[in-house]
């Protein structure tokens, strides 16, 4: 149980949850809730299969939130514990081993079934039908009993209510067929069979669709380090992170992940905080700057105070926002959601006027009320009206869709990704990562007029191959992939947060910043007008000087990838306006937006705002997709409609998406936006196919013409004819977007 938030007297509770199937589940739940006495608000996910609950402390406990949903047939969890891979996998071994043994009691049955209708039925064939009809509904389908009966309980009519009166009706129509002529037993039981194996196999397959996408995730606090070296009386010590307290002196090395927040107590280095904050750039640090948990600590050793600790870090508070954010997101009306409200009152109605027009009608017509028709007609109605086919309509077309787009390398995490991206209207991009590759390297080179190119860029690349600092290796990378080796460098010294010095082949190289040119004795006016124009364009410039002469500037910056054009205009031509948010400066921002074609930008935004940023764009009443790929993008994923990472961000960023680009490419983009469109068509295809089915079916059931097991055929039929749209081929041609 996580308690996330307290709202005046009311909390908020978030859990996991488990055995969830389809749209009918988060429908049962929230009323399951709604109706605990100081319950103010319930909202089920079935995408992320959590629930947030808010509710008077004072009225009900958390104790009393979590009996509902066990005594529902449902398991919990803390949101924040990540089940194994392993976990995953034993849930849906222990699903297919009862779809597999429905099955195989399903089969069966169709063997009795095809010798009874070409004749050879035989009186102990009854037999064997109760014994699998038996094992079926006690045996793997006994969890869906105990959800059916908390359900009834509860006044609540979903698909497992329905389910059980069309298996207990098939059941009890056998029993009576031994003590009443006329009934044909083996048919009776066969119903029972074929309803619960057909239910669990709709179980399976939605677990299965949910499963597969989300067993690459993992959770956020992977980041943080499990432990920090502290410095106490002298010494140094490795403590769990979770005992470092406020005002801890905390070691960290080079290449380390910083544990904590705080302040520089001792030492110099460059950090790596694109994760966390969206910069590209590694920033220098020095003593008195303030560092943040899950950034990279480069190059220098440090010491460092520990300022904040447990819900006030920067990593806790970029989890809460998530959290909040997944509470504040949209809720999305699934098409079958609005089938299935009214459907499966309607057919309890439906069985319940069979049985009144076979018993009082007949009564009232011929003067003897007509028992065995009553029972056919009851049991035709419930078999005919059981919605397997409808259920099934979304995760079938999911699979679908998910499977055409892992074929693109896109992962559709969610029936809302199906569900909403035709009613997308702007998607928000993040910058760094997203649109720019992320990385800091060498985007434009200045000379002055008597310098060499080759020659310059030989000096350069000798004297800052001896540096550590993340800008120069930048440059020894671009200057390499030329096929230009470093010479050999003497006399090599570097000023911190400034530059280097060295002599190669008897000339003295300066590279650096322009203050420190200045300082070695350089005039840089020759170099000022290309260092302000790279500047204007939000590059990061290094000035050298050969032989304290101006020789050159080398601009790095973040590069924007090389598709990024393309796909916004691909987003232009489909109706959407692209949008672009970024932690980084105006100018920067400006600047990159210009190149790829973006026409609204939203800079210097924090992580922590990126959301409200998206939630304000919702309120206009518009459907939103973010695309992001960083930590500080994990809460506006969230918030989105349909949040989209790419998939070599962070795991959070990942984990709070509806759709994951396995590679870098912003091209997915549109791709997975018509995926999303033919998907949804082919939802409403399968929900229209079947519904044809159980439209016409569950009246003409009522009149007591349809034989039991002809409206167990048409069951099956209409599964058949779903499953045939899905996978099978067109059988309606869809519409290109």
């Amino acid at each position: 149980m996580n308690t996330i938030a307290s709202t005046g007297n009311l909390k908020k509770l978030q859990v996991k949850i488990g055995g969830m199937q389809c749209s009918f589940c988060t429908e049962a739940l929230r009323r399951a809730f709604m109706r605990l006495d100081g319950v103010s608000d319930a909202s089920i996910s079935l995408a992320h299969e959590e629930a947030l609950v808010l509710y008077n402390p004072a009225r009900v406990t958390p104790q009393l939130l979590k009996d509902a949903l066990v005594d529902m047939g449902y398991t919990w969890r803390d949101p924040e514990k990540v089940r194994s891979f392993e976990e995953e996998e034993a849930e849906l071994r222990s699903a297919r081993t009862k779809f597999l043994i429905g099955a195989g009691a399903a089969g069966i049955v169709v063997i009795f079934m095809v010798l009874m209708w070409l004749g050879f039925r035989q009186p102990w064939f009854r037999w064997p039908m109760l014994v699998l009809a038996l094992a079926t509904m006690f045996g793997p389908a006994w969890h869906i009993k105990k959800m059916a009966w908390a359900s009834l309980w509860r006044g609540i009519l979903n698909q497992h209510v329905l389910l059980e009166f069309a298996a207990f009706a098939g059941l009890t129509g056998g029993f009576i067929g031994f003590f009443r002529a006329g009934f044909p037993i083996p048919d009776f039981f066969g119903v029972a069979t074929f309803v619960t194996a057909y239910h669990l196999f709709s179980g399976y397959v939605s677990l299965l669709a949910r499963t597969r996408s989300s067993q690459t995730i993992k959770r956020l606090m992977a980041l943080q380090p499990a432990t920090a070296r502290i410095i106490r009386d002298g010494r140094e010590e490795e403590v769990p992170i979770n005992e470092v307290q406020q005002g801890d002196l905390v070691r960290v090395r080079p290449g380390e992940s910083m544990p904590v927040d705080g302040i520089i107590e001792d030492g110099y280095t460059s950090i790596d905080q694109r994760l966390v904050t969206g910069e590209p750039i590694p920033v220098e640090k020095r003593r008195g700057d303030e560092v943040i948990g899950g950034s990279i600590n480069q190059t220098g050793a440090l010491v460092v105070r520990v300022t904040r600790v447990g819900a006030e870090s920067f990593l806790q508070k970029v989890a809460q926002s998530v959290q909040e954010a997944r509470a504040l997101k949209p809720g999305i009306l699934i098409l079958v959601d609005q089938v299935l409200k009214y459907f499966v009152p309607g057919v309890l109605i439906a069985a319940g006027i069979a049985f009144l027009v076979w018993t009082l009608g007949s009564w009232a017509i011929t003067g003897s009320p007509d028992f065995s028709r009553a029972v056919f007609a009851v049991l035709a109605v419930l078999v005919m009206g059981y919605p397997c086919a409808l259920g099934m309509a979304s995760p079938l077309a999911m699979i679908r869709g998910g499977g055409i787009a892992a074929e693109k390398g896109i992962l559709m995490r969610s029936g809302e990704a199906f569900q909403v991206f035709k009613n997308v209207r702007k998607i928000v991009l993040d910058k760094t990562g997203t649109i720019t590759r992320g990385e800091p390297s060498v985007s434009d080179i200045g000379l002055t007029d008597e310098v060499d190119r080759n020659e310059f860029l030989r000096l350069v690349v000798s004297v800052e191959a001896l540096s550590e600092h993340s800008l120069a290796r930048a440059i020894v990378d671009y200057i390499t992939a030329m096929d230009i080796q470093p010479g050999k460098a003497d006399d090599f010294r570097t000023c911190p947060g400034k530059g280097v010095t060295a002599s190669v082949d008897g000339k003295k190289v300066i590279a650096g910043t322009a203050r420190f040119l200045q300082e070695q004795g350089t005039d840089i006016a020759a170099l000022e007008k290309d260092k302000v124009r790279l500047e204007e364009e939000g590059k990061t410039v290094v000035l050298a000087a050969i032989d304290d002469q101006p020789a050159g500037v080398i601009a790095i910056s973040d590069t924007i990838k090389e598709d990024a054009a393309e796909a916004v205009e691909s987003m232009k031509k489909a109706g959407l306006e692209p949008i672009m948010v970024t932690g980084d400066n105006w100018r920067t921002a400006r600047v990159v937006a210009r190149q790829v074609g973006i026409e609204t930008v939203l800079a210097e935004v924090l992580p922590s705002d990126k959301a409200e940023e998206i939630r304000k764009i919702q309120r206009q009443g518009c459907r939103v997709a973010m695309v992001g790929d960083g930590i500080n993008d994990a809460p506006a994923l969230m918030q989105a409609d349909v949040g989209i990472a790419v998939g070599a961000g962070t795991d959070i960023a990942i984990e709070s998406a509806d759709v994951i680009l396995i590679g870098e490419s912003l091209t997915g983009v549109m791709e997975a936006y018509r995926i999303g469109k033919n998907s949804y068509t082919k939802t409403v295809q399968n929900v229209s196919l079947a519904f044809i089915f159980n439209g016409i079916g569950v009246p003409a059931a009522v009149t007591g013409l349809v034989h039991p097991v002809w409206a167990m055929i048409a069951m099956a039929a209409s599964v058949t004819i779903v499953l045939l749209n899905s996978f099978g081929g067109r059988i309606i041609r869809l519409p290109r977007f």
